[in-house]
């Protein structure tokens, strides 16, 4: 059985199983930050996708469905709100789903870099969503998504660049370009990158997956836009960043990078300051990858 115990570092609480395997905190802060309703996290992905939770053209009536690196697990418990018949599984490195849930609904505390203990050919869809930073070998877990799906099933996978960037040039020299090189170099010396989002298309085909595509959508980090709906994806992404950079950052600078907690809480404001500045019209990028298992033959 999983370890659910749990370990504080700079006074935020990490989960104790596997330790150190992901970058991230698992206390009351970081809950509030993946699951705000529909307000930061997970509204944001769904203004992306114009309310959609997915854009795989995955089968009408799916029965079997794997959600990897749940988090609080909002997503499985929409999807499986939309899919009644279809039965969801929710699996993460930490406890933090809440007990109230639809019926189709499980989640299980699992490492996915560990070895797969699912039937193979049984899942209809795989569903994956920001685990930049969370695997060290992206080759052996496309390939276990590979032998777990259905033929004829989809994996898809949304991430996020790490990367702010702006097309009239106002995040240069601006502590904006600090941040994509610093989280860059964090995830290189964590082992576990967080360049995956320009790797990801790649890395399925490689992995035998077909028709795999990608589609990128450009987010505002604030809402500096004009047009309407940028303005409010930029909005939610920017209390995206606001509640959930020290989660971010402070484990991976302190442990990989050596500095300071107070360098780190220094970078931080500063960023926060620069997060709400109207002048820098930042963005990033998202990406949403999906690809299919072969039939046989």
């Amino acid at each position: 059985m999983a370890d659910n115990s749990q370990i504080s570092i700079n006074g935020r609480r990490y989960h104790a199983y596997h330790s150190g395997a992901y970058w991230g905190p698992n206390d009351e802060r970081a809950m509030d930050h993946l699951d705000l309703g529909q307000v930061y996290h997970h509204h944001l992905y769904s203004l992306i996708l114009r309310g959609e939770l997915y854009l795989a053209p995955i089968s009408k009536d799916p029965q079997n469905v794997l959600d990897i690196g749940t988090g609080t697990g909002i997503w499985a418990i929409d999807f499986a709100d939309r899919h009644p018949s279809a039965r969801v599984i929710g699996t993460d490195l930490s406890p933090i789903q809440p007990h109230l849930v639809p019926p189709n609904v499980q989640f299980e505390v699992d490492d996915c870099c560990d070895e797969w203990t699912y039937s193979v050919n049984s899942f209809d869809f795989i569903h994956v969503r920001g685990l930049y930073g969370c695997i060290a070998d992206w080759t052996l877990f496309y390939k276990e998504a590979l032998r777990h799906l259905k033929p004829g099933a989809y994996l898809e996978q949304a991430e996020q660049s790490v990367v702010p960037k702006s097309e009239d040039g106002s995040t240069a020299g601006t502590v904006f370009e600090q941040w994509g090189e610093v989280s860059l170099q964090a995830g290189d010396a964590f082992g576990k990158t967080l360049r995956i989002i320009d790797e990801a298309k790649e890395m399925m085909i490689a992995a035998g997956f077909v028709d795999v595509v990608e589609r990128r959508f450009k987010v505002p980090i604030g809402s500096w836009a004009k047009d309407p709906r940028l303005k409010e994806l930029g909005l939610y992404n920017r209390l995206q960043w606001e509640e959930g950079i020290e989660g971010w950052t402070m484990m991976l600078l302190t442990k990989f990078l050596g500095w300071s907690r107070e360098e780190v809480d220094l970078y931080l404001m500063e960023m926060r300051q620069a997060l709400r500045n109207p002048k820098i019209h930042a963005y990033q990028e998202f990406a949403f990858v999906w690809g299919r298992k072969p039939f046989e033959n």
